[in-house]
């Protein structure tokens, strides 16, 4: 018996891929915008620190521990401690503040409000995103400064022992980092809203339903299914706002009474943010205190690259969460 030996395999012919003309372009146009996005980022810190070395070497004072900012005298004494410090809280506060109820706002427009609701809400939030900061301050400092007074000896009342809350002089006006970081929270809550309404609605209707066909509960399918999903787009969008807050000038500058005095109670007029400084002392500065007012941004500007990168690190570790393999 005499077995046939199979037919030759013809080898595989390679196909060629053809790139076409647009999709070129349209690869080195986006390579381009990143690269021309890190040379501007370059070019900046490069020009705040070759402006601020000038300045700090002249320093007669600690320039991470002096509270004082007299840049005009001489020898120049500056620092940045009271600067971060009031930065630092007025950020906390703010995000304190706004991160949950922004949360709650774009669950209740997703999850819970009828669309005849919803609609209206979420256009009442885009449109708080579009008013200018100055509007913000105006505001602050005329409606909400004496208004909360009463909250303030509220909060001294029954919080005081607390250190935080309590308030040295009882007829001070509420021009104080509490303040501020309730005007910056309220200028934050739309970006965080609506970033994180955006990233709610990317939900897979399918994990919802799923455990709703479980027996789930509304808020359990909300806690075990949309909040995993939507958490790296919450951080995301959580950073974005305490970018704003952590720069934001006008609206601080217009609120705060800026002294050279770190303290914790957040309730006095004491204290003082970078943004508030810079534009409070740019108008009637010389060169030099430009310089030093530089030598501030790049520590702001620092700061905000030390938040951005842990947001990053902090969405890296749970990419589990964050519904990229659904």
């Amino acid at each position: 018996m005499t077995t046939t030996a199979p037919p030759p395999t013809a080898p595989p012919v390679e196909t060629k891929t053809v790139t076409r003309p647009g999709d070129r372009i349209f690869a080195g146009l986006s390579r381009g915008s990143g690269i021309f996005l890190l040379v501007v980022m370059a070019a900046i810190a490069v020009f705040l620190t070759v402006r601020s070395v000038s300045a700090i070497s002249k320093d007669h004072g600690n320039f991470l521990t002096t509270f004082e900012w007299n840049a005009s005298l001489n020898p120049p004494v500056f620092g940045i401690a009271v600067l971060a410090y009031g930065t630092v809280v007025s950020s906390v506060i703010a995000m304190v503040i706004a991160v949950p109820i922004a949360v709650g706002i774009a669950l209740f427009v997703t999850h819970y409000a009828p669309r005849r609701l919803g609609g209206p809400i979420a256009y009442v939030i885009d449109l708080l995103a579009a008013v200018p900061s100055i509007i913000y301050g105006l505001w602050g400092a005329l409606f909400l400064v004496p208004h909360l007074k009463g909250l303030n000896l509220w909060l001294d009342t029954y919080f005081g022992w607390t250190v935080i809350f309590s308030k040295q002089d009882p007829n001070s006006a509420a021009r104080s980092l509490f303040t501020v970081g309730i005007l910056l929270a309220i200028m934050i809550l739309p970006i965080i809203t609506n970033v994180s309404r955006e990233v709610i609605r990317q939900v897979p209707k399918m994990h919802e339903e799923a455990a709703l066909a479980l027996g789930a509960t509304r808020w359990e399918v909300i806690r075990l299914s949309v909040l995993p999903f939507a958490r790296s787009g919450i951080i995301s969008a959580s950073m974005l706002g305490l970018g704003r807050a952590l720069g934001e000038t006008m609206a601080v500058a217009t609120v705060l009474s800026a002294s050279p005095q770190l303290s914790a109670h957040i309730l006095d007029p004491l204290g003082g943010t970078f943004s508030q400084n810079i534009v409070a002392k740019f108008g009637e500065a010389d060169e030099f205190g430009r310089d030093a007012l530089i030598a501030s941004g790049l520590v702001l500007f620092f700061i905000t690259l030390l938040v951005n990168g842990a947001a990053r690190l902090i969405i890296a570790r749970r990419k589990e969460y964050s519904g990229a393999n659904a």
